[in-house]
């Protein structure tokens, strides 16, 4: 019989869900995992609302500090950014500064780009095109890429060439541009960024966790896999 592991991961596979796999993966920490189906309404269930009353991905649960709940993606890469030691900055200034950069992840690049993939993927395949609002969410998000461009000249990662939370965050997010339909092109700095994440083995290990769908980078069968993603929120788009 196994025992326990101290974290207990509850998650799904999308670019938030993703995030603290990342880290898990990375820092080479033992967790268990439940995995959350959207198409069984999981996230809306009862007891897990207890842990999360978002009724969102993903959500932790630390066994060795009296079964502390930690919801909202940012906040779980840093809280096991501190209880481990790892991936976030010892100087309070560069602390600070991935503490910035996560945060315009999770106010910026997540929300817009999650609205350009709603508009274009969802929305649209059930019969609710938006033109306007899709426009908005794509060029907002390609304006969003193109910060992280000017910001990674000259640089290997988002804070003091240190691989941190704040890249972990945002790589998952700003990697599926494709999902978004949003260009990548004239953007140097940004894509040698994806490169060197994309070589990192515990990162691409992650990805397939719970488990992958890769349509989200433009790989594998894009059509069956978006067909299946709209029809996860079918009864939303109806509403």
């Amino acid at each position: 019989m196994s025992l326990q592991k101290d974290i207990h991961l509850y998650t799904a596979s999308t670019m938030n869900g993703w995030k603290p796999v990342v880290f898990l993966e990375e820092a080479g920490v033992e967790y268990d995992l439940t995995h959350i189906d959207f198409s069984k309404n999981e996230q809306k269930a009862p007891d897990y609302v207890k842990l999360n009353p978002n009724g969102r991905i993903p959500t932790i649960v630390d066994r060795a500090n009296n079964d502390f709940v930690v919801f909202e993606s940012g906040a779980i890469l840093w809280y096991l950014a501190e209880k481990y030691g790892k991936f976030l900055p010892s100087d309070p200034d560069e602390k600070s500064r991935t503490l910035q950069w996560l945060m315009f992840q999770m106010g910026g690049v997540g929300p817009m780009m999650g609205q350009a993939m709603y508009f274009q993927r969802i929305a649209a395949k059930n019969g609710n095109e938006d033109p306007f609002a899709i426009k908005r969410y794509v060029d907002e998000s390609r304006r969003l890429m193109e910060v992280l461009d000017t910001h990674l000249e000259g640089k290997d990662f988002l804070v003091n060439n240190e691989y941190t939370i704040a890249d972990m965050a945002t790589y998952t997010w700003a990697r599926a541009y494709y999902w978004a339909n949003v260009s990548v092109d004239g953007l140097p700095h940004l894509q040698a960024w994806f490169d060197r994440i994309d070589d990192r083995p515990a990162t691409q290990r992650a990805l397939e966790i719970p488990k992958p769908f890769w349509a989200f980078f433009g790989k594998g069968d894009v059509e069956a896999q978006e067909r299946e993603n709209a029809d996860r929120f079918k009864q939303d788009v109806k509403k």
